[in-house]
């Protein structure tokens, strides 16, 4: 009877390592389809609720690739139903904006006229730093050349300069 030399936390045969050669390109192939055929909305920038999903998605492909006690398929079935959840939330969110207002914040708008909204800026936890930032992108120097900036629902920031 020969005895495995190292201890099970560093190597528990060769079986797992074969399975997991097997099953993490099939798991990463069947995702990267279903994926392909959700849209592009998918993987789009992300909000809070595309986070979540994103999460998921990927929590779920590692317990595929790793857990012995999941079956491949098994597996595929929980993120092809993350992926159809996704879809159907957000293509209620498109004609019912009752579903956008719960999964999406709204814009914030967090400079007016050249003037930076200090207590707006606060509460969304930008930094005047972050806001000239997102100036310089649209070709701003100054604050008062600015008619507006705003936190968009994904988090980046949109400046609109102040028209002639």
């Amino acid at each position: 009877m020969q005895t495995n030399p190292l201890p099970e936390a560093l190597f528990d045969g060769w079986s797992g390592v074969l399975r997991i050669l097997i099953i993490a390109p099939a798991a990463y192939a069947a995702l990267v389809l279903i994926l392909r055929l959700s849209g592009k909305r998918t993987l789009s920038k992300l909000n809070a609720f595309d986070l979540i999903i994103t999460i998921a998605i990927g929590s779920t492909l590692a317990s595929i690739i790793t857990s012995r006690s999941l079956a491949l398929v098994e597996g595929l079935t929980a993120l092809f139903l993350l992926v159809a959840m996704q879809f159907i939330v957000t293509a209620a969110s498109v004609r019912l904006k009752l579903v956008d207002r719960i999964i999406k914040a709204e814009p914030s708008l967090l400079l007016r006229d050249g003037r930076l909204l200090t207590e707006a800026m606060r509460r969304q936890r930008v930094t005047e730093g972050e806001i000239q930032a997102a100036a310089r992108a649209a070709g701003v120097e100054r604050f008062e050349d600015l008619e507006a900036v705003f936190l968009e629902t994904d988090g980046s920031l949109t400046a609109l300069p102040r028209t002639a």
